[in-house]
């Protein structure tokens, strides 16, 4: 009974939602829009309510069916308490608005047949339709006083101009129409290229109204305090924690961190100077790939090795889950993500870098764990395997289910696994995880502390700013003295925390939850305890909120 209401759930919320159709792969969708006017939100939030209140009325048959009702429960509800508080709604933010969900669903569209070509180009005609309805709704909202910060405004005002051509090197929408291949008739490209000229131009025009209407109204106050901050640090890790003990414990977390970095400073400089350590590993020629496609190449050699190491020995690879496309996104604001694959593995699972303008040499160094995490063992064998599962997990779960804590928390937690396993033990590469993992801890620090404006610890490792409050001016240089990453993606990341509230510390929370939970299973199992098992057992629950995973675990 569960699994049908959730099926159903999917089936209803595809043909709602033509871009979660285009993410699925469901055909008959690609060249229509999502509808982000208020009343489209009001409509998406009826749907939830009335499918929460099919699951209450419904008694699983199982216990598979159980976990399924008790993980749906936990996470439409909290996408109606996101409405009710009016955060989705009022939301610009740089990595996680309307613009960024629009402009995002061409990387996922086929472009192998004239058709599915003909499907872009009506896309990007029709896109000045969402992009309207989306600054109505942000209208609807500001009228009644709920507006993002400034920063994120005139932050996402940049973004778009970045796509757009005024700012920056490239314009996304040239570059899109220039991959329709000489093969396709002239009248095709040119289709394209008109659309994408109308595309540019909508697009525009929101990040004007954005600047020039909304900015005005925007509070310049970044934080947005701890009551708001609780729904939102819940809703990315499906679980409930205390606050200002996680802000203690990031803090502890990045002294333990920082003790293991001087440690492989001394294997690799006969010193513990990390600073130093780091240089001399950028300076390193060997460590060295030039140009953005070379870099690509060296990214999907690694990936395809691990998974070649990882098969039928630490882990449970089912073969069509064994191709995993290493991607160069079309944007440059330095983000590195994961897109899971389509229901039928058509269109399979990518890891995609949106290399910064204006970087061209890349570190291996502090890429090979960046591979693990977005990867093999990280996301897409978490991502990839949750949707080959059809004899265990719903459709929902397969495909619309994913919680940042759990899936983050297990790929840092993959991450460390690949250490445990002498992936990395060579002291550079070792170095390069270890400074990712730094810049984890120091994020749920910033976050937590710049959203609640909590004081510094006088006591500090660093003896940084003792008894300061918060500000992002403290966050940027923070960042800089923990993290070493260039500055442009410093600059983007900050703003990121600042504009999704609770999401940077769901990685790092999630690891030591994860860490938690499978100690608590190894005590209570005792010698039967064996890890590929654990991690069988852990990853066929499918993604999950923290909270009910611990409970799932603890029935296993």
């Amino acid at each position: 009974m569960i699994d049908e209401i959730a099926d159903a759930y999917v089936e209803e919320c595809t043909r709602r939602y033509p871009e979660l159709a285009t993410q699925l792969g469901v055909e008959g969708y690609d060249h229509l829009w999502n509808d982000y006017s208020m009343d489209g939100h009001v409509e998406r939030i009826s749907h939830v309510r009335k499918t929460i209140a099919a699951l209450h009325g419904a008694n699983p048959v199982d216990e598979r069916e159980n976990l399924a009702k008790e993980v749906m429960l936990e996470r439409l509800g909290l996408e109606v308490e996101l409405f009710e508080a009016h955060i989705d709604t009022s939301r610009v933010s740089v990595i996680a608005g309307a613009a960024q969900e629009i402009r995002s669903v061409f990387d996922l569209m086929s472009t192998d047949t004239e058709a599915q070509w003909a499907n872009i180009a009506a896309r990007l005609r029709g896109v000045a339709v969402p992009l309207q309805q989306a600054r109505q709704t942000l209208g609807v909202e500001a009228a009644d006083g709920n507006v993002s910060a400034v920063r994120q405004i005139k932050g996402t005002v940049d973004q778009i101009r970045s796509w757009t051509g005024e700012r920056g090197s490239d314009d996304f929408f040239d570059g899109l129409a220039a991959r329709v291949p000489m093969t396709m008739p002239n009248s095709l490209r040119r289709e394209v290229a008109s659309a994408a000229a109308e595309g540019r131009e909508a697009f525009a025009d929101f990040a004007t109204w954005l600047g020039r209407d909304l900015a005005p109204r925007a509070p310049s106050l970044d934080a947005v305090g701890e009551e708001r901050y609780a729904l939102d640090s819940r809703s990315f890790l499906g679980a409930v924690v205390d606050l200002e003990e996680t802000y203690a414990w990031g803090w502890d977390e990045l002294a333990r961190i920082q003790d293991e970095q001087r440690r492989t400073a001394r294997d690799l400089m006969g010193r513990d100077d990390v600073e130093a350590a780091c240089a001399a590993l950028d300076a390193d020629p060997a460590r060295q790939v030039e140009g953005a496609e070379n870099f690509r190449q060296w990214m999907q050699r690694l990936s395809d090795q691990a998974v070649s190491d990882l098969s039928d020995t630490h882990f449970d690879i089912p073969d069509p889950i064994k191709t995993l496309q290493c991607r160069l996104a079309p944007t440059h604001d330095g983000s590195i993500y994961y897109t899971g694959p389509t229901e039928d593995f058509s269109r399979p699972g990518r890891m995609w870098w949106a290399v910064p303008d204006g970087i061209d040499s890349f570190s291996t160094w502090k890429e090979v764990t960046t591979v693990y995490h977005e990867g093999v063992p990280g996301h897409h064998l978490q991502v990839a395997q949750n949707a080959y599962r059809a004899d265990l997990l719903n459709r929902w779960q397969r495909q619309m289910c994913f919680v940042s804590g759990h899936g983050e928390g297990w790929a840092l937690y993959a991450e460390r696994l690949m250490d445990d396993l002498g992936y990395l033990n060579d002291p550079g590469d070792k170095m390069g995880m270890l400074d990712a993992h730094a810049f984890r801890a120091a994020r749920v620090i910033i976050d937590i502390g710049m959203h609640l404006q909590l004081e510094i610890p006088a006591g500090n490792s660093l003896s940084f700013r003792p008894q300061e409050r918060w500000t992002p001016a403290a966050g940027l240089e923070f960042l800089r003295a923990t993290c070493s990453i260039d500055e442009p993606t410093l600059r983007f990341e900050l703003d990121r925390y600042l504009g999704w509230p609770g999401q940077a510390p769901s990685y790092k929370i999630g690891e030591r939850i994860w860490l938690e939970a499978r100690a608590e299973v190894q005590a209570r199992k005792g010698a039967a305890f064996e890890l590929r098992q654990f991690h069988a057992d852990a990853l066929n629950l499918g993604s999950l909120g923290l909270d009910p995973l611990r409970r799932a675990l603890r029935r296993i």
